[in-house]
């Protein structure tokens, strides 16, 4: 038996002062004749969650078991118990057998337009087949489709979308019509108004948010999950495309610049934001404590941060 005591968050507005753990059970009520009771003190959270994280891949692609495991039990470490699971190309469904590890809701595979992605991450296909392809990820996933919407153009040498309104809908809707939302990646400006009228449910990243598509997000109620941990690489990224893509390279600095006042700025507006760490691509696991700082560095309230990460996410 465990006696926790010290401030136990267990909602916005509801702190208790302690609480039992019996046979892996929460209670809140002292219980009778207690034996072998260990006690610890401090602050006390619900677990955690990633709302979006990557188990079972890492920057070259598909991992094994083993090291889905150690990505999952790094997670779990670092508290964050609830994983959604923006895209993986590994079979992780045994995870869910272990008691041990974090619960992982997923979003099947990523599904992106052929040549604009990383590679070995996504189906990569042709407008034509995106419903196709959607309604088979939502069979496979837990709820959720991730699409690539938009990615470095070669031609153009920058950013652009993916996908035709007109796909984009039928996709959606189909996805809908399966019982699952929509997510998509996007960073650049263009791409996010018309995945939100074709009815979109999340938007992550969400770099290219202005003043004229935030108002579009907070209307319809599409939540966004910034990554900044993941942003912060953006001057990185830049460097070393600058010399092949300099347009595209100029433009991720300039949505890097611009990251902190842009989440302040739909957060002020009434989007909902999550915390998302984009961990098992080319960023590390574990880094759920980190995304939590870095929303209150640009501006959200530290309990705001928090209902981001724990009651609210997992509302």
């Amino acid at each position: 038996m465990l006696h926790i005591k010290g401030r136990v968050l267990v909602g916005a507005e509801d702190v208790r002062d302690e609480l039992w753990v019996i046979d892996g059970r929460v209670t809140y009520e002292r219980p009778r004749g207690a034996r072998d009771v260990t006690v610890i003190e401090g602050w006390t959270l619900p677990g955690l969650v990633d709302a979006h994280c990557h188990v079972g891949l890492d920057e070259h692609g598909p991992v094994d078991a083993s090291t889905s495991e150690k990505q999952a039990v790094t997670d779990r470490d670092a508290g964050a118990l609830l994983l959604r699971d923006a895209g993986s190309p590994s079979d992780t469904r045994w995870i869910d057998d272990r008691d041990d590890l974090p619960r992982i809701i997923r979003a099947g595979r990523h599904i992106a337009r052929t040549r604009r992605y990383i590679r070995n991450y996504a189906h990569e296909i042709e407008p034509d087949d995106l419903v196709a392809y959607v309604a088979r990820e939502a069979r496979n996933g837990d709820g959720w489709v991730k699409l690539v919407g938009d990615w470095i153009d070669r031609e153009t040498g920058d950013l652009s979308a993916c996908w035709p309104r007109g796909e984009v809908e039928a996709a959606i809707a189909e996805a809908h019509r399966l019982g699952a939302r929509v997510t998509a990646h996007c960073f650049a400006e263009e791409t996010l108004a018309p995945l939100v009228e074709a009815g979109i449910d999340c938007v992550e990243h969400a770099t290219g948010l202005t003043e004229e598509t935030i108002p579009l997000f907070a209307e319809r109620g599409v939540a966004i999950v910034p990554t900044l941990v993941n942003i912060a690489l953006f001057p990185k990224l830049a460097e070393g495309g600058e010399r092949k893509f300099p347009r595209w390279a100029a433009h991720m600095r300039r949505l890097h610049e611009r990251r902190y006042e842009t989440v302040r700025a739909a957060y002020d507006a009434g989007v909902p934001v999550y915390v998302g760490t984009d961990a098992g691509g080319a960023l590390a696991h574990g880094l759920v404590g980190q995304e939590v700082a870095e929303l209150v560095k640009a501006g959200i309230p530290p309990a705001a941060a928090l209902h981001a990460t724990a009651w609210g996410a997992r509302q």
